[in-house]
């Protein structure tokens, strides 16, 4: 249930998105603060994600996307990145009943062809159980980056115009995004990077074109609901005009309450 402030439910006071995508970073900073080895940085962090994902489900998001790991992550010291698969499977393995108890449908994106066989078939596993639940759409990128999310979707455009099944001049914007990663669901509406850093850093670069984007300074293990509900409360306080002008959103806007009384 939506908590309710002056009699108004959280739907009501916020304009909540639809589409959440978060950059979890400062784990290993979390954890050498505290003198502690990364690897304990990283289970912080997978305390953390639970935190999130339960405040979506409350407030009944449709989609939550977290990067997990990126293409980049390999160049990592070896041990750090065996550390990152192993709490992967073990998540996983941990999570899955408890996902698909709170209809939850989970999706891995990214190039999964780099995990190891018991990953990939432990990936295959939880998304075949949660496959058919119509809750929040949870989705962690991993082996992920925006430009291979490009380079993927017009390897295969190229591949049906070499076969003569499509014409150059028949690729639009929309057939581009129908052959990316994040095919047949909504844009994010709000983009929320931890740990201090403002930048994108190649997540999502098509679809985060006309994202809001929040920058916390918090370590991803220090936030939690409290700090997403913020989040959540300054996106609603934008204006989103998407090329468009201050005014004619308003008149839109005006319009669409109109009819809707």
């Amino acid at each position: 249930m939506d908590k309710k402030v002056n009699g108004l439910s959280d739907q009501q006071r916020f304009n909540l998105p639809r589409h959440i995508a978060i950059i979890m970073d400062g784990n290993g900073r979390w954890a050498r603060k505290r003198f502690l080895p990364r690897a304990m940085g990283h289970k912080a962090g997978a305390r953390a994600v639970r935190k999130v994902v339960e405040y979506c489900v409350e407030k009944k998001i449709e989609t939550l996307t977290l990067f997990a790991f990126s293409r980049e992550n390999w160049l990592r010291p070896e041990e750090e990145v065996s550390l990152l698969m192993t709490l992967f499977i073990n998540t996983l393995e941990g999570e899955a009943q408890k996902m698909h108890k709170n209809n939850i449908r989970l999706q891995i994106i990214g190039d999964k062809s780099a995990f190891s066989d018991k990953l990939q078939t432990k990936i295959e596993e939880v998304e075949a159980l949660t496959s058919a639940n119509t809750g929040l759409n949870l989705l962690i990128a991993a082996n992920y980056g925006g430009q291979w999310d490009i380079q993927q979707a017009t390897q295969k455009l190229a591949s049906e115009v070499k076969a003569g099944n499509l014409q150059p001049e028949e690729i639009t914007e929309s057939l581009i995004a129908s052959n990316l990663s994040f095919a047949n669901l909504p844009d994010p509406d709000l983009f929320i990077r931890t740990g201090g850093e403002e930048r994108i850093s190649n997540f999502m670069l098509w679809q985060l074109s006309y994202t809001e984007l929040y920058f916390s300074q918090l370590l991803w293990p220090e936030f939690g609901k409290k700090e997403l509900e913020k989040a959540i409360e300054d996106f609603s306080g934008r204006q989103r005009r998407f090329g468009k002008t201050g005014e004619q959103v308003i008149s839109s806007a005006e319009e669409s309450f109109k009819i809707s009384c």
